[in-house]
């Protein structure tokens, strides 16, 4: 198994361009919270969703996803539970007060965000990493975050 450094560092080869960089710092969030809004749609063992928000696939997904970042770091699983949890709420938040359903929230801004990435990748002239390894889809959110403790001066 890599290490967070190694995916880390080889995610970074296909996003140096500035104007990539930019598009990434958009899209990835609003890629991850469209995932978890359309995770939280799907029916759930027990149709225990409407009395704890957090027992549906979305909550399943973010602590798969904090579990698989611990193991790459767990300074990067912590900083991420900061960020994955709030948007996980934000999802119950949005379904429970938009006038749109949120299926078509999540429809509309994940093919924008998917298109920003790629127009973006196309600015690069690289691929996106995904298409050599999936597990890269997993480490978009990572890299992100490891920029931020970068600049903020923390270890990870």
């Amino acid at each position: 198994m890599h290490t967070a450094s190694q995916w880390l560092a080889e995610y970074s080869d296909s996003h140096r361009n500035p104007t990539n960089k930019r598009l990434h710092w958009i899209c990835v969030p609003v890629i991850v919270w469209c995932v978890m809004g359309f995770l939280w749609l799907l029916p759930f063992p027990g149709g225990i969703r409407a009395e704890h928000p957090v027992a549906n696939w979305a909550g399943v997904a973010v602590l798969a996803t904090l579990l698989y970042y611990s193991m790459l770091s767990k300074r990067l699983a912590l900083g991420a539970a900061v960020f994955l949890l709030p948007m996980l709420c934000s999802v119950y938040l949005i379904e429970q007060s938009s006038p749109l359903p949120l299926w078509s929230i999540c429809v509309l801004l994940f093919a924008a965000a998917w298109i920003g990435q790629f127009v973006g990748h196309a600015v690069e002239g690289k691929r996106p990493s995904f298409f050599k390894d999936i597990q890269f889809l997993m480490i978009g959110p990572l890299w992100l975050l490891a920029d931020l403790y970068r600049r903020l001066g923390i270890r990870y």
